[in-house]
């Protein structure tokens, strides 16, 4: 059996539908050469049935394993994979047909050793998902990070997208964390061993997220957790922009006591909360000429720093002890 260039991992924990869409996807690359390992990680509503229907579309594999988090599931399909080049996709993701070959046009100009790309909210996914996806990715939210030009040379990939080669994996052994944030700790670890890690602005995917607000509250509030997590291992790696959905918090929370502080310094703060959620509105439509996902981008865009600044403080003065 011929060698793939690629191997594609996809850890999947109870989302059979969510694996259909992403498979489907994957029969449309332009460039064929790669396999893919699906990682059923303790599901209890596997998706093996699903799998069964694409065995004749392309090589595929299945494994089945004892819950234990993203990131050992990741590392486990990188022991099976076969290919060259190791790509991570998460379940909630649609593959664009040109994605394969976005990633090899960029090899051939710089060579990376790892990579990742941006997320888009796809027209078919839900006003709710749209707008979810609009605040992950605004600089005027926390987003900028994840796929902007501006940021290449500091670009960490993350794992809904991220292609690493089989040296890669040898060198490092994947990753060490078990969630939260243990794709920003793999990526600055591939940096500080000198890896060369480059972002592809082309080799995009569209991203679903979840499906609820409530469900989306408590992703970014995990995410608030493993940046500190992140800190605990990687000197430096909390930085002042990461205090900015907690500050947001608190400033938030002083709404409510500065009525009987001064009205007038209420009424200032109150002020430039209302135009920073009038421009989130405004901005939001502008990208996507859709006042629904305009009006839900608000609320998106709320959630999304208090929860990470929630999930930020109650780990950062959690009491831990080294180990």
């Amino acid at each position: 059996m011929a060698t793939p260039r690629y191997s594609i991992i996809i850890p999947v924990y109870n989302r059979p539908q969510e694996v259909d869409e992403l498979l489907a996807s994957l029969v449309l690359q332009t460039v064929k050469d790669f396999e893919v390992i699906i990682v059923e990680d303790g599901s209890t509503v596997r998706c093996d049935s699903v799998v069964d229907l694409y065995r004749d579309k392309f090589s595929i594999h299945y494994f089945f394993k004892p819950n234990s988090g993203p990131g050992p599931s990741r590392n486990f399909g990188y022991a099976q994979a076969r290919g060259d080049f190791f790509i991570v996709f998460d379940s909630d993701c649609i593959i664009p047909p040109g994605y394969l070959a976005s990633v090899e046009r960029s090899f051939q100009e710089n060579g990376w050793d790892a990579w990742g790309g941006p997320d888009r909210a796809h027209e078919n996914f839900t006003p709710v998902q749209r707008a979810m996806g609009y605040t992950m990715a605004s600089v005027l939210t926390t987003g900028g990070i994840r796929g902007g030009k501006q940021q290449a040379a500091r670009f960490q990939p993350r794992s809904f997208n991220m292609g690493i080669s089989r040296n890669v994996f040898t060198q490092t052994g994947g990753f060490k964390l078990d969630r939260f944030a243990e794709d920003i700790e793999f990526s600055i670890r591939m940096r500080t061993m000198g890896f060369k890690v480059g972002l592809i602005p082309e080799a995009f995917v569209y991203h679903k997220r979840r499906t609820t607000f409530r469900q989306f509250y408590q992703q970014v509030s995990n995410f608030g957790k493993g940046r500190i997590q992140i800190g605990r291992v990687h000197s430096g790696a909390v930085k002042l922009a990461h205090w900015f959905p907690a500050l947001f918090l608190l400033g938030s929370v002083s709404l409510l006591v500065l009525p009987f502080i001064s009205m007038a310094l209420f009424r200032i703060a109150v002020g430039f909360f209302l135009v920073y959620l009038l421009a989130i509105f405004i901005d939001s439509f502008r990208q996507g000429k859709d006042l629904t996902v305009a009006f839900l981008s608000v609320p998106a865009a709320l959630l999304q720093l208090w929860g990470y600044g929630i999930g930020f403080l109650k780990e950062k003065f959690r009491n831990h002890t080294p180990g």
